[in-house]
């Protein structure tokens, strides 16, 4: 069975960390065959993997996860096997980072208002030009003792959310419902399905149960309006919803595929090439690679 991790982000990611280069000697390393790089709303790092993909012999697709919102619930959607010379990608990338620009003073102001020290200027020149995470906003408010605050303290060395304490600020306080949470329009799901498909890709719904836990029937509703797959298997499903997964994209003759969600320092515990997976559905894995077009590789 051919090793695969379809779900990587690099530092064209405004969570990632790695360069495009880093990541291919990290694939190697894993003893990877075939990997995929999936910015957030940008194909800026693709071509370059394209390039060593080639000259380091591992086989290569192109990608991109896109933020949409199905039915009130923000998500993300993989696009495989894309043309990224497509000018629709740059514009994409152009009106997200402007959305959520707009949103970084309510996102600030929301922390203030529960007890946080924030100061927005320094979280904006550790972004230096990027996108102003809330990972970004933990990350600076931990590095410095002044923003120390009682309700910062989980997130501490020896906290109970300091496992993976960027990512954990986020989900608790910025994921969609949570307290300091700023509301980003994000295209429609089904307009991020035909921008996919209108480039030659194959759209496939990344980790759905981290997205719709205890809703996970709404997958199949995803895939009846235009989605070819589901990410079955990640570092966030639970065994239950990736057998769900899987038994599902068997039933509807869907796509099955598999990644990490590799960012880098704001997921530390996540590597590359290393998720919970089924030997069972090997074939089905492959099977997806045989719908996308793979660059480089001996022996895909």
């Amino acid at each position: 069975m051919a090793a695969f991790d379809l779900h990587i982000h690099s530092e064209y990611s405004s969570d990632g960390e790695f360069s495009v280069a880093e990541l291919v000697g990290k694939c190697l390393g894993a003893q990877l065959t075939l990997f995929s790089l999936t910015d957030h709303n940008s194909v800026r790092g693709v071509g370059e993997a394209a390039r060593l993909a080639c000259e380091r012999g591992i086989g290569f697709v192109p990608g991109i996860e896109i933020d949409c919102n199905y039915r009130g619930t923000d998500l993300h959607l993989l696009g495989y096997g894309i043309d990224w010379r497509s000018a629709d990608f740059a514009r994409l990338e152009e009106e997200v980072a402007a959305k959520v620009m707009a949103s970084f003073g309510g996102m600030v102001d929301n922390l203030l208002k529960l007890g946080f020290s924030v100061d927005a200027e320094a979280v904006l020149a550790a972004a230096g030009g990027g996108l102003p995470t809330g990972e970004l906003i933990a990350e600076v408010m931990l590095s410095d003792a002044k923003y120390h605050t009682p309700p910062l303290r989980p997130y501490m060395e020896g906290g109970a959310r300091s496992d993976m304490p960027y990512i954990n600020f986020y989900l608790d306080y910025f994921a969609q419902g949570r307290p300091a949470f700023v509301p980003v329009e994000y295209m429609d799901y089904r307009d991020a399905v035909e921008l996919v498909r209108d480039n030659g890709g194959v759209p496939v719904v990344a980790h759905p149960g981290l997205n719709f836990r205890g809703r996970e029937e709404t997958a199949g509703r995803l895939l009846d309006r235009g989605a070819a797959g589901l990410e079955v298997f990640n570092n966030y499903h639970t065994p239950e919803q990736a057998a769900y997964f899987a038994s599902l994209v068997r039933s509807e003759g869907a796509l099955m595929t598999c990644g990490s969600d590799f960012h880098g320092k704001t997921k530390p515990r996540i590597a590359v090439g290393r998720f919970p997976s089924d030997s069972r559905f090997d074939g089905r894995l492959s099977d997806f690679v045989n719908h996308v077009d793979v660059i480089g590789g001996q022996g895909v």
